[in-house]
């Protein structure tokens, strides 16, 4: 696929972006998910779980592996994360309906361990960074791997004692969460959750 492709008509003509063409897991996390606005903090909490473990490896994979990461990780319930100990890693490493890394898996532990020290909670502070009025992407080309938002984000998780939370993964966490909409501007899903926000 072309980094410059331009929103594609899929079999029912639609046109989506041309990532969420590929796979029929890739097709309803674009329509039903990507962009929606998530404004809780576990919901915030899970994707930011999912984006440090999909870092080096295909979101399909994770796609496919998130009913076993929501079984494995107690539906990402923060309290419950932050409790885990050592037995609760070694169990974690020995799942294979999970991405079994163990600084990933640490990471998690550490970032619900940090969301819980945050007063006002996850999502106020991932919701200062939104920008509803960034521009609409023409082409996948078009769409940014960082913005200075995203950086911001990253650096502020970082001192509050996240993990694997650099820039990129902060973006990729926005465009997930609806705190920027990233569909393109042919995209039938562009502005669609707009009202949501």
């Amino acid at each position: 696929m072309s980094r410059a492709a331009e929103a594609v008509r899929g079999e029912d003509g639609l046109a989506r972006c041309p990532w969420g063409l590929s796979a029929p897991e890739y097709v309803a996390y674009h329509d039903e998910e990507w962009g929606r606005p998530v404004r809780d903090d576990e919901g915030l909490y899970e994707r930011l779980c999912l984006e440090a473990f999909q870092s080096g490896l295909s979101w399909l994979t994770i796609l496919r592996k998130r009913a076993g990461f929501r079984a494995a990780f107690d539906g990402f319930a923060i309290e419950k994360v932050a409790a885990y100990g050592p037995d609760d890693v070694a169990r974690l490493l020995a799942d294979a309906s999970i991405v079994r890394n163990r600084a990933k898996i640490e990471a998690a532990i550490a970032n619900a361990k940090a969301a819980l020290g945050l007063p006002a909670g996850l999502a106020a502070v991932v919701w200062r960074y939104a920008d509803p009025d960034a521009p609409a992407p023409p082409t996948l080309a078009d769409v940014p791997a960082t913005t200075p938002g995203s950086t911001a984000l990253a650096k502020e998780l970082k001192k509050s004692g996240f993990r694997f939370v650099g820039p990129t993964t902060a973006y990729a966490l926005m465009q997930a969460c609806g705190l920027v909409d990233d569909h393109l501007t042919g995209c039938f899903r562009r502005g669609a959750y707009a009202q949501s926000t």
